[in-house]
């Protein structure tokens, strides 16, 4: 039996085909049933129970979803080899604007009049087909990136049985006291035709800065109503600053604080020129007057001023307090604007509000009630209240002056039909003017304009249409937050977020200011709200589950409401997929459905809206099993819920996270899930955000299909924090092919190579004696340690440690130091007990990569451990490196002080070869010596006991160990500024300066003891060693390296030998190269011949034997006859090779 020789498949030059990998290994899944046998075999274990946030598949895959599925799969892999049950259901989220957006342009439907002409029940079916438009492409993606989740038996959001447990839901939820209806001011998207609720506001990227028209409007106050302090005859002005003069027509009062101090300042209208007294708070008199108007200290100074100065004189005249104010009345500013409905007496005048201000404006806020929640409240706590201005419209009801499409109403004349943004024209439609640049104009043509000018600010826009939102009156349906938010809070400290700033900081922050859920929506395709309710709106008839609705439909059949029951086929107590498929619960259908309510023999119709598309996703954990009217041991015995773990981008903690977390809070008293990684965005190799706009999206079929999934999943999850933003660059994947893949590539070939040769057979029964070789023993060690840090990196949802880490082994110590210090060992003499160590040693680190690393890499590291496995039937390996359990670290086979010994070898040689590669000194030249300085017995019995490995590494003669203090280095000394700088401010100076007044006595003894202690400003300080940075200058014929408390001086001073032992160590090295172009096998031997040249000659005559018994020549013959060979030339050597192979 042998291992499986990849090097016959795979190119030898290091590389390997990841696309051709990926799709041996993807069919031998599908054949094997791999992931359902993950699955299965685990059916007796505890469960791990992770849930899929759904995606929408009428959108592209990106680049980005690439990245949260990679940690989903990640955990959920790493836990199934852990030994839990992890089951993996898939999702479809098919409702929403996205949804319909698209319709809408395939039907050419620009309204929600012409949807609705074009027929409901049409409309809802093309939304039905399109929500499939990208399913193939989320499949292939999903393959391709080896996500497994069960996508044939998905979860998807408009199947009967899953709005009938959103049903369930809401029902629960009202019945709780925390679903009611209520008129409020709510952000409304004229574009998408619905209002958004608060998290979906707060999506990142909703707020964009924009440049608006701003005005400071001139509100001219009735005199009879103005305090005798304020009234000296004159008309007197309140100046008002908005960014939305569009709301300015919708003016009905001015708010002040009442603790600010205001002044009456008397000047100049500046488009006008008209005299004008005004009222603006005192500590924003110079802002708003800026740099056109000049202070005066007289008021007859005014007298002297004529349109043609440049500048505009102002005086101030009084003050006063906000409290003086309240209840000043003034002339309604738009002309045209009819008066408010309802008591128009109590309108137009100065009322108090603490969210006043004096950090921008004039201190003194333009109140609109219809649209601005603030407005709206301090409009209503005012005694007597101030009403908002509403107009009827064509079937009576009260509307403000702007419709729902955001244009102004007919009451307008000069307004009427234009949009308050322009945002929402058509590109073609855009007028020169906006309403906000027509309201200036006219209100500076009628002297009621203080200030026009253009202002930088921040504006949120809709998150589905990208268009500006308005804040409108509605009346929606609302969940209560209030009744559960100290639960949320509370709740939300056991969950284990990563990173741990966004649970404790973001989200909290968030859940302690949660305003209530707005929960309507006014659309077409969606889960409908399952209320019904009474005209008047005094009964109401909230229905939880599809036999509920069928009970309550034959109550209106009975009392000649409806003429029959659209479900009559249903059978409510079959819970099959056939039974449900009958019914269709959607907008369509239920619209059409009238109750009763039995006691009044009232026609109950239901509530118009849809449900929030966000409270579908959240609802997921419970109508993912059509809970409770199946799977009720899922949720009710905690076999499925609360969930394991979830992972989403960092934009869901406002959004799925938070209405995951809500309505569990809500409904069950219980937390949601109890991990959750919070995935940041993937930019562009710049720190861009990455657009189709741009040019700087990444395509991830393109991607894989270059680069391979494996190299991709690595790089992603290596190269930064999973919460971090991350920086793709597809070079870096190619550096990770290249440098950790192509390592363990060639690891395994040179393992595979000999290993047949050799006939080498496993031995999976672990002996617990050590090795007799260190090496075996060191690297055994470093692997047993490196399982417990994975395993520990793993629990702590740490992947990118578990990734470096991995990778430092790889490369680092199994690659760079066992593998090369061991290779003469598989290749030299006779299969022996050393040589089968080092085999079983490989053997045992490159199985165990593959399981800590298949979380991670799933594709190759299952092809490396079949390549490892397959050929040995009797040591019976599960058929997969995803059905074995996680390695178990053997702490008898750490051994911390051989580990630390080793890794000094390595960091000495680094160092070592850091220099020749500084001084351009190849490898296989030899050095005389190099010095080590040692500060203890126990660093110089360290550094003896790796004498050898030093010697064959840098390549070396000898090894001089030398004492700190012996004076042959020299130390130099100087302050860790970045250490004690925070920590000592201004006096870094003075521990500079006698730092520098350090003998060599005193570095030494820092270095022995480990501290100092410094006199600074007539005090004592103690430094610690590693407040210092300590290093050694250069000494003729020696070239000085550091790294942290380690030194070694290399000396390069080449003799004659040395020359010639590094011209034969090269000459070996061709003819090696050689024999592998001629592909000969490692094992033969053969005959050299060389054409003649005066160096190669004394060489030769030096190291012959040393030649032959490294390159298997019996003979090594000069010649002046040419055959088939190759020349060479270095080292000022020039010569013919030729070899001859011995049968």
């Amino acid at each position: 039996m042998s291992v499986t020789d990849s090097s016959k498949k795979q190119a030898k030059t290091g590389n390997y085909n990841p696309v051709e990998l990926e799709k041996e290994v993807a069919d031998r899944w599908k054949s094997d049933k791999t992931f359902e046998n993950s699955i299965e075999n685990r059916r007796s274990s505890k469960p791990f129970t992770f849930l899929e946030g759904p995606p929408t598949a009428n959108g592209k895959p990106g680049i980005h979803h690439v990245l949260s599925r990679l940690f989903k799969d990640m955990v959920c892999r790493w836990k199934t080899m852990e030994g839990h049950l992890v089951e993996r259901k898939g999702g479809w989220d098919t409702h929403g604007l996205p949804v319909e957006i698209e319709v809408q342009k395939q039907l050419n439907l620009m309204s929600n009049e012409e949807i609705e002409a074009y027929g409901m029940e049409a409309f809802n079916q093309k939304c039905k087909e399109s929500v499939w438009t990208y399913e193939e492409a989320w499949r292939e993606m999903s393959e391709r990136m080896a996500f497994w989740v069960d996508m044939d038996n998905p979860y998807v959001t408009f199947s009967s049985k899953y709005m009938e447990s959103v049903w369930w839901l809401i029902k629960k939820i009202y019945d709780k006291g925390s679903l009611f209806k209520g008129y409020s001011i709510q952000p409304y998207s004229p574009k998408a035709g619905t209002g958004i609720s608060s998290h979906e506001l707060n999506q990142p990227g909703t707020y964009k800065d924009v440049t608006d028209t701003s005005v400071t409007a001139m509100f001219k106050t009735m005199k009879s109503s103005l305090p005798k302090s304020l009234n000296n005859g004159e008309e007197l002005y309140i100046l008002a600053w908005t960014t939305t003069p569009w709301t300015l027509p919708s003016n009905t009062a001015l708010t002040v604080g009442k603790k600010i101090k205001y002044v009456i300042v008397k000047t100049f209208n500046q488009y006008t020129y008209l005299p004008i007294r005004v009222i603006i708070a005192k500590k924003l008199v110079e802002k708003q007057f800026g740099n056109k108007y000049k202070v005066v200290d007289n008021l007859s100074e005014l007298k002297n001023y004529n349109k043609i100065n440049k500048e505009i004189p102002y005086f101030v005249e009084t003050s006063c307090l906000g409290r003086d104010l309240i209840g000043i009345k003034y002339q309604q500013l738009w002309h045209e604007s009819p008066a408010p409905i309802h008591n128009p007496e109590n309108a137009f005048r100065v009322i108090e509000g603490d969210f006043v201000t004096v950090d921008d404006g004039t201190g003194i806020v333009h109140t609109a009630p219809t649209f601005g929640a603030d407005d709206a409240r301090v409009a209503k706590e005012a005694i007597p209240e101030v009403p908002p201005l509403l107009v009827l419209d064509e079937n009576k009801n009260h509307v403000p002056l702007v419709d729902l499409n955001g244009k102004f109403r007919k009451e307008l004349p000069s307004l009427a039909g234009k949009y308050v943004k322009n945002e929402y024209y058509s590109k073609e439609e855009i007028p020169d003017r906006s309403v906000d640049v027509e309201i200036a104009i006219k209100l500076k043509e009628q002297n009621f304009a203080f200030k026009v000018e253009k202002h930088k600010h921040s504006y949120p826009n809709c998150w589905r249409t990208d268009k500006p939102i308005l804040y409108y009156p509605l009346n929606s349906w609302f969940i209560k937050i209030d009744n559960a938010q100290d639960k949320m809070v509370d709740l939300n400290k056991s969950i284990n977020w990563k990173p741990k700033s966004t649970g404790e900081k973001r989200f909290s922050n968030w859940l302690i200011n949660a305003n209530d859920w707005n929960l309507s929506r006014s659309r077409f395709w969606g889960i409908p709200l399952p209320i019904w309710s009474s005209k008047d709106k005094f009964k109401i008839k909230v229905i939880g589950s599809v036999s509920e609705l069928i009970t309550e439909i034959n109550k209106s059949i009975d009392s000649g409401f409806m003429k029959k029951n659209p479900f009559e086929n249903f059978i409510p107590e079959d819970m099959s997929d056939k039974n449900y498929d009958k019914i269709d619960l959607h907008k369509n259908i239920v619209d059409n459905i009238i109750l009763v309510d039995t006691e009044s023999d009232t026609p109950l119709y239901r509530e118009n809206d849809l449900i929030d598309v966000w409270f579908d996703s959240g609802a997921m954990p419970y109508a993912q099993w059509h809970y409770p009217f199946e799977n009720k041991e899922k949720i009710d015995n905690e076999k499925a819920y609360p969930a394991d773990f979830i992972a989403e981008g960092i934009d869901q903690t406002r959004g799925w996270f938070y209405t995951l977390h809500a309505i569990s809070s809500i409904v069950f008293n219980k937390k949601a899930y109890k991990n959750v990684i919070s995935n940041g965005l993937v930019l562009d190799k710049e720190g861009q955000k990455m657009s189709k706009r741009l040019g700087n999206s990444v395509d991830p079929f393109k991607t894989i299909e270059k680069y391979g999934p494996d190299a991709t999943r690595w790089y992603m999850i290596s190269n930064a924090n999973p919460w971090d933003n991350l920086k793709f660059d597809l070079d870096g994947i190619s550096e990770v092919q290249r440098k950790f893949f192509g390592t363990l590539y060639n690891i395994y070939s040179f393992f595979s190579l000999y290993a047949n040769i050799d006939g080498f057979i496993p031995n999976n029964i672990e002996s617990q004696d050590k090795q007799k070789n260190e090496l075996d023993n060191w690297i055994i060690s470093e692997l047993n340690s490196l399982i417990i840090q994975v395993e520990n990196y793993y629990n702590d949802y740490e992947p990118t440690k578990v990734c470096r880490s991995i990778s430092e082994f790889v490369q680092e110590k199994l690659s760079n130091w066992y593998v090369r210090l061991s290779r003469r060992r598989f290749w030299k003499g006779e299969f022996g007990s050393d040589k089968n160590s080092a085999y079983q040693t490989l053997y045992k680190c490159l199985i165990t990569i593959s399981k800590l690393s298949a979380p991670i890499a799933p594709f190759y590291m299952d092809h490396l451990y079949i390549n490892l496995t397959k050929n040995f039937p009797k040591q019976k390996y599960p058929e997969s490196v995803h059905l074995t359990d996680f390695p178990t670290a053997n702490k008898n086979k750490i051994d911390l002080t051989l580990q630390n010994r080793i890794n000094k070898a390595r960091v000495i040689t680094s160092l070592a070869l850091s220099l020749r590669k500084k001084e351009q000194i190849k490898v296989r030249q030899p050095l005389k010596k190099i010095m080590v300085p040692v500060n203890t017995e126990k660093e110089r019995q360290d550094i003896i006991s790796i004498e050898k490995q030093l010697k064959s590494e840098i390549n070396v003669k000898e090894i001089e160990i030398i004492t700190g203090d012996s004076g042959i280095l020299v130390k130099q000394i100087k302050p860790n500024f970045k250490i004690l700088g925070p920590r000592f401010g201004k006096e870094i100076n003075e521990i500079s300066l006698s730092t520098s007044k350090m003998t060599s006595e005193e570095i030494y003894k820092l270095e022995q003891n480990g501290e100092i202690e410094l006199r600074i400003n007539q005090k004592k300080v103690k430094l610690a060693r590693s407040d210092f940075e300590i290093s050694s200058k250069d000494i003729e014929g020696c070239l000085v390296a550091h790294s942290n408390s380690l030194t070694v001086a290399l000396d390069i001073t080449l003799t004659k030998t040395l020359i010639e032992e590094g011209i034969a160590r090269e000459f070996i090295n061709r003819v090696q190269n050689f024999r592998k172009v001629l592909g000969l096998e490692v094992t033969d031997n053969i005959e050299i011949y060389v054409t003649s040249d005066p160096i190669l000659n004394q060489v030769l005559i030096s190291f012959k034997k040393y030649i032959q018994d490294e390159t298997l020549a019996k003979s090594i013959t000069t010649t002046n006859k040419k055959d088939a060979g190759i020349d060479l030339e270095f080292d000022k050597v020039k010569t013919f090779l030729m070899i001859k192979k011995i049968n």
